[in-house]
């Protein structure tokens, strides 16, 4: 079977090599793979600019879906012709986060899906419901769960509550998403205009141009009639988050999910007292959280914002995109 791997980082270590697949273990499926999603953890690890290091060559990608084709002993959830989604950690079912216990994610350290075909322990698949498309299905794993996560797993997200996220990623796009589902007003944050015009298309409530209005916290207490949001998701780092802290409701909750904005700054613990805001990191959704979204997604109107399409073999013309930050949704790669 065929697989790409980093060979080396950057976008021209990436090389096709030919595998043989691995017959399934006790409570192992086979799956051949029908779609990949991208996100900047993917951009990161081919680029070599992530967090953690991680030994090469590597398969990369921790998002997609596939058919199953071989179960092996005690398979108990999936059988041969069901479409599964891997959850991004390998044993995070339900529950609090325990690092030690969580188990590997997928495209670094362990070997991602970038490839015709894998073999996964079954504890860490969902079944994709039917009324999702192939590349619907592989946006959801790793932004889908981490905004379910933040906003209803441990966020406890209410009709009616304010919800900031922050730019039109895949994380803030969830956010987007399942805040309307639970009658939420979602504000949008973004330096592109173009950008906020189609988020407000989609049901956001408002959205703010953090390039023309730097100290957007203003702008979401002006929109909040003072009180300000009970939800942030946090995706811009420390060079944000003394404006999340200010726009934040007191008693409110900012997720910290991510660091686009860079990873140095410094915070002031008092601002925290102050607020007597919940700040609280998320490291992305477990396997039930995954699971749970997509029922909810399936089972309503909404659907997970696609940008665009490519052939897997395609993935630097993908990632390209990716990198340039003019894509508005997910970009999936078809099998």
């Amino acid at each position: 079977m065929k697989a790409i791997t980093i060979q080396r980082h950057g976008f021209q270590g990436l090389a096709p090599v030919e595998r043989e697949y691995r017959a399934p273990l006790r409570r192992e499926v086979r799956l051949r793979m029908r779609a990949v999603s991208l996100n900047y953890r993917d951009l990161e690890i081919v680029s070599g600019t992530f967090a953690t290091a991680y030994n090469l060559p590597l398969i990369p990608i921790s998002d997609g879906v596939g058919e199953v084709v071989e179960v092996g002993q005690d398979v108990a959830r999936f059988k041969p012709g069901d479409r599964v989604c891997s959850a991004f950690w390998g044993e995070w079912n339900d529950g609090g986060f325990n690092i030690a216990k969580a188990g590997k994610s997928l495209g670094g350290p362990g070997d991602g899906l970038l490839q015709e075909q894998v073999t996964l322990d079954e504890q860490r698949l969902v079944k994709v419901p039917d009324a999702l498309s192939d590349g619907e299905a592989a946006a959801f794993p790793c932004a889908g769960s981490t905004a379910w996560q933040a906003l209803v797993s441990f966020g406890q997200i209410r009709p009616g509550d304010v919800v900031v996220v922050q730019g039109t990623g895949g994380v803030a796009l969830f956010g987007l998403q399942v805040g309307l589902m639970v009658g939420a007003k979602v504000i949008v944050l973004s330096s592109s205009d173009k950008k906020l015009e189609r988020a407000k298309a989609l049901g956001a409530f408002a959205g703010v141009n953090y390039r023309g209005t730097p100290a957007w916290s203003d702008e979401v207490l002006e929109l909040t009639a003072g009180q300000g949001a009970d939800h942030i998701l946090e995706t811009g780092g420390p060079s944000s988050f003394a404006q999340s802290l200010k726009a934040v409701r007191s008693g409110g909750r900012i997720s910290v999910i991510g660091y686009l904005g860079g990873a140095q700054g410094s915070i002031n613990p008092l601002d925290i007292f102050r607020k007597q805001a919940a700040v609280q990191g998320i490291p992305v959704g477990s396997r039930s959280s995954l699971e749970s979204l997509l029922n909810a997604m399936a089972a309503s109107s909404r659907r997970p914002i696609l940008d665009s399409t490519f052939d897997w073999n395609d993935v630097v013309p993908a990632l390209e995109r990716l990198h340039s930050g003019d894509h508005f949704g997910k970009i999936v790669l078809t099998f």
